[in-house]
């Protein structure tokens, strides 16, 4: 008998990640973690994911103006205790789940992909009004 085909996450996963996140955020935001590597820089939260057993949370950051994030993913890592007793207080889980922090690279992989879109030879390829010899239009004679 075969297990679980691996599946998306399920809907109270994705419920709590955005939970844990929100607290997350708050708790940035406010800048209550006192740490000099988190002195006067702004962070982002952008997604938290949940394992199924709700065990392990791993939330990816965006420090704003980039950067070099390993300074800032350090800091988070060492205020890791306080932020779960922090996330304890603000979402409702019989047990807060362990922390671990990953830097978030989806946006510049963005970036990296939207450079490659722009390249003239690849903005030839996906311009539909071009055939193949490299004419606008159809192409053909019209019988003038």
């Amino acid at each position: 008998m075969k297990r679980h085909e691996s599946r998306g996450p399920s809907q109270r996963q994705l419920r709590v990640g955005e939970e844990i996140r929100h607290a997350l955020a708050w708790v940035l935001e406010r800048g209550e973690v006192r740490d000099p590597a988190l002195a006067g820089r702004v962070v982002t939260v952008t997604e938290v994911r949940v394992s199924p057993d709700l065990t392990n949370a791993t939330a990816f950051v965006v420090p704003l103006g980039g950067g070099d994030p390993s300074t800032v993913l350090d800091a988070l890592n060492r205020a890791v205790p306080f932020l779960r007793h922090e996330i304890g207080h603000r979402v409702r889980l019989r047990k807060v789940p362990r922390l671990s922090f990953k830097a978030d690279t989806s946006f510049d992989e963005a970036a990296r992909i939207e450079t490659l879109l722009h390249r003239p030879d690849v903005m030839r390829d996906l311009d539909p009004g071009r055939d193949d010899g490299g004419e606008v239009g159809g192409g053909g004679d019209d019988g003038s």
